[in-house]
């Protein structure tokens, strides 16, 4: 008869003493300040040469689909773009906007200057996610990043029967995911919800307009008309890569927020947190992928989301160097260290997805039973709204009318 030895259980943020959160703390900053004070050269060029590959990848993989007619070309240049697509928002993009360059001073590659390859205006993703989803990580009710006001990945979050298309609604999201953000960013939701103003919404509005008219003009007008007759077939491969690249950047983050290890925080959680809090509330809200050093740099080092969410300004390609030193912190503590090869973290996501799109039973009430009551209510909802709306167009001509669906 062999003898199985379990693990204990993970501890919570609540079972630690106040001497080992300070400890905590303290164990980060020094984490943090040896990085920071090691920056110089060879941080410097690698981020230059990854630029120079990223924009030699796109000036290749652009000439070669002119001549996309022919079916090897086109196969060619459009991964090329992908990749160097995914390479300019991920690597670069995010990092540099993150302010993980400014260190260096040079105005090219500065999160003050920088634009990229996207819908959403650097400035308005900056704000969305560098001031509000950094400072608020997975407290329900301030970080929207919690299914971006479409998806719910918490049980915690109420169940609407909208909830019900949440499969089919995060793999349309995938697709469109630049698009996504741009909205999400632009507080479309928040003004249709009435929690922000048309007049207030609507310079973001403008100038997330603006931008995918520039990016649409060069991906979908230029480039092909460059191409001569091969017009059709550019635009195409344009728009391939495009959606290549919203997959691939939807499933890293969703593998790096929102994977069954991950945990969520009530708004009372965090009233009068010290930054030692704040630590811990990143370290046990975010999740990383395990893999070889290609994925990391094609995930822009979001597969090291723990060590990043810590440290937002450290330079990526520092991440796996600190990243076990993380992990040690979090075992002397007993805390738990979500990490996974990503096939594993994505399939936890759409598990999450599948379940959460359903209710959680309730005492003498099944889920179907719940799902029936809420369409019920909406039905009633909908066929009071219709009555109204007759009236208000039947005017004096007709003062009133029968209740719709009545004998």
């Amino acid at each position: 008869m062999s003898l199985v030895l379990s693990r204990p259980a993970p501890r919570t943020p609540e079972s630690l003493s106040d001497a080992e959160i300070e400890q905590i703390g303290a164990d980060m900053d020094a984490i943090r300040a040896e990085v920071m004070n090691d920056l110089g050269a060879a941080d410097a060029a690698y981020i230059r040469k990854i630029i120079k590959i990223q924009r030699s990848l796109e000036v290749t993989s652009r000439g070669i689909l002119l001549f996309s007619q022919f079916p090897p070309a086109w196969i060619l240049g459009t991964v090329g773009l992908a990749i160097a697509k995914i390479l300019d928002n991920m690597e670069i993009g995010h990092n540099v906007l993150h302010g993980q360059w400014d260190w260096m001073r040079d105005p090219k590659i500065h999160s003050t200057s920088w634009e990229w390859d996207h819908v959403s205006p650097a400035a308005q993703w900056k704000a969305s996610h560098n001031q509000i989803h950094h400072t608020w990580t997975n407290v329900i009710g301030k970080d929207d990043d919690l299914g971006y006001g479409i998806l719910r990945v918490d049980e915690k979050q109420p169940w609407t029967l909208g909830a019900l298309a949440q499969p089919a609604v995060a793999a349309g999201n995938a697709l469109v995911f630049e698009y996504g953000i741009g909205v999400y960013d632009a507080k479309v939701g928040p003004m249709l919800r009435g929690e922000v103003t048309r007049a207030e919404a609507a310079p973001l509005l403008r100038d997330l307009g603006a931008k995918i008219r520039k990016q649409a003009a060069k991906d979908y007008l230029l480039h092909p008309a460059l191409s001569g007759p091969a017009f059709l077939h550019t635009a195409a491969a344009n728009l391939v890569a495009n959606v290549i690249r919203n997959i691939w950047s939807n499933a890293v983050i969703m593998c790096g927020h929102f994977p069954s290890g991950v945990q969520t925080f009530a708004t009372d959680s965090i009233e009068g947190e010290t930054r030692p809090r704040w630590y811990i509330r990143q370290m046990l809200g975010s999740a990383n992928i395990t893999g070889s050093k290609l994925l990391h740099i094609m995930s822009g080092n979001l597969s090291h989301q723990i060590e990043h969410h810590l440290f937002p300004d450290m330079p990526s390609n520092r991440l796996a160097q600190v990243a076990p030193k993380v992990k040690a912190v979090f075992e002397r503590h007993g805390l738990h260290y979500e990490a996974g090869p990503m096939h594993r973290q994505l399939g936890s996501v759409w598990a999450k997805f599948f379940r959460l799109s359903l209710p959680e039973p309730e005492l003498g009430r099944s889920r179907a039973a719940i799902i029936a009551s809420a369409v019920g209510e909406a039905a009633g909802g909908l066929r009071t709204r219709v009555r109204e709306r007759v009236r208000q167009l039947a005017g004096p001509v007709v003062p009133a009318l029968p209740a719709l669906g009545a004998a």
